[in-house]
């Protein structure tokens, strides 16, 4: 079997990739290294079953090559991130929609089956309960650019369900839900990650807002395993499934937890959204995911919990050389 996955360099994609090569598979990544890293894949690089080529999904002929080199298509390249919404506006409304739309044309050429990766995002606003797949959009207007995002990945979903309604392409949509663990990066506003560099290096762990909002996490060993399990269920094709953890954690109780897990003696700072984002950013409240479509359709369900995933996420930046003075002056 032979796999491409765009954005494979990314921190989900480079997971995938380590498991596709780890279940014998060959791997073509196409991956233009603006938030994915070559460090994420340094270790697959000498494997003669991983391929990777530094280019943009919105190059034509790079994308055409690929597509028809490889049996299925993992489709993870995308500009992620609020920090990076907020910063870099055309670009992340560009890339997310002309480069899945470029996807799925080729795909669809060439009679390839796609996985298209959504987020958790596309939901909005939501307060009240679980978010499940068939629970309605609540977005801000369109002149707060944070909803910029998640109204690209909603217009990647409909483009999948069009082209697999219209033209018959196998395709499968997900939604991840806050998926974490080691070679996330911090950079772009993933708050694990800040949260336990902070800790560790003994600097203020940073809470925006008052804290009380609430997120679930995913470890992203069971994030790649759910793709994996739809990639390969009939059943899945032209439908979306959210992928995550039902558990869910306020942001303040989350910095808590990382300080105490690495006996940090850092202080939590809370710093208003209009200072970190501009005036009148708007973020959710709530976002957990309900998982009993995916979970009924082929037994997905998460493998650990948050402690055990921090606890992972705290050594491999331990091992990197981040914070070892101050946490051994902590200890």
């Amino acid at each position: 079997m032979k796999s491409l996955v765009t954005g494979g360099a990314g921190f989900i994609g480079s997971h995938l990739c380590e498991e596709l090569i780890a279940r014998g598979e060959e791997v073509f990544v196409v991956d233009d290294l603006s938030t994915g890293s070559l460090d994420n894949v340094r270790h697959l690089r000498n494997n003669k079953d991983f391929h990777l080529v530094v280019g943009s999904v919105l190059d034509d002929t790079v994308l055409t090559e690929l597509t028809g080199e490889v049996d299925r298509i993992f489709h993870l390249a995308a500009a992620v991130g609020v920090k990076l919404i907020m910063d870099r506006p055309v670009d992340t409304i560009e890339t997310n929609v002309l480069g899945t739309e470029k996807v799925l044309s080729l795909a669809s050429k060439h009679g390839k089956k796609v996985l298209v990766a959504s987020t958790s995002e596309v939901y909005g606003k939501h307060r009240d309960h679980t978010l499940s797949e068939i629970d309605n959009m609540v977005l801000g207007p369109t002149k707060k650019r944070r909803w910029a995002y998640a109204c690209t990945k909603a217009l990647d979903e409909f483009l999948a369900f069009a082209y697999h309604e219209e033209k018959g392409l196998p395709v499968v949509v997900v939604r991840f839900f806050n998926t974490i663990g080691p070679r996330q990066s911090g950079q772009y506003g993933m708050v694990v990650p800040k949260f336990v560099k902070s800790a560790l290096l003994g600097d203020p762990i940073t809470v925006f807002g008052d804290g009380t909002q609430s997120r679930s996490f995913t470890y992203v060993k069971d994030a790649v395993r759910a793709v994996l399990m739809l990639m390969e269920a009939p059943a899945a094709e032209g439908d979306v499934f959210n992928v995550g953890d039902g558990r869910e954690i306020t942001i303040l109780e989350l910095a808590r937890r990382v300080r105490s897990l690495t006996s940090s003696q850092s202080e939590i700072v809370f710093v208003p959204y209009d200072r970190a984002y501009g005036k009148g950013f708007e973020d959710m409240e709530r976002r957990a995911p309900d998982i009993s479509k995916i979970r009924k359709l082929v037994g997905y369900g998460p493998s650990v919990g948050l402690d055990e995933v921090l606890g992972i996420i705290i050594r491999h930046m331990r091992d990197a050389g981040i914070g070892e003075t101050s946490a051994h002056r902590a200890l």
